[in-house]
């Protein structure tokens, strides 16, 4: 009469990952996208030693996309420097990786992967953690007449 229970609850964890997206920094954008392109891989390469064929293409073909048009676009370039330029070699080569791990049902190069996004979004968020740094020239003097009257 109502649907399945398992299409409510796919509703409700869509609404959810959709507000988490709305709110989100770009900072924890991007976590969100290595934590995706980590789910994919993961997933890919469970299909793969489990012969499942088509949901090891999903997979995969997923993670690729999250790469390509979400970790690999976002790069900007002319702010990002030389920093930028090496990421984006980066996801080129896993892209490229998990092209080669798909039509050879290589596992070793699905570990490399996740290998390398897991250092990635480690990395990430440890730059996230740490805390702004503010020239002293940026920092307007305050006067202690101004706090008390306020």
């Amino acid at each position: 009469m109502f649907g399945s229970s398992n299409r409510g609850a796919s509703s409700y964890a869509k609404v959810g990952l959709e507000t988490s997206v709305v709110a989100a920094s770009p900072h924890k954008l991007i976590v969100m996208l290595f934590d995706g392109a980590l789910v994919a891989v993961l997933s890919g390469l469970m299909h793969m030693r489990s012969g499942n064929i088509p949901e090891k293409g999903k997979a995969i073909s997923k993670a690729i996309q999250i790469i390509d048009n979400g970790l690999r676009a976002s790069l900007d370039k002319k702010a990002g420097g030389q920093i930028a330029e090496n990421l984006d070699s980066l996801y080129e080569y896993m892209s490229a990786r998990l092209l080669t791990a798909n039509l050879k049902n290589d596992t070793d190069i699905m570990i490399e992967i996740q290998g390398l996004l897991t250092e990635l979004r480690e990395t990430w968020n440890a730059i996230g953690a740490a805390p702004a740094v503010v020239p002293a020239s940026d920092v307007a003097p305050v006067r202690i007449s101004n706090l008390v009257s306020a």
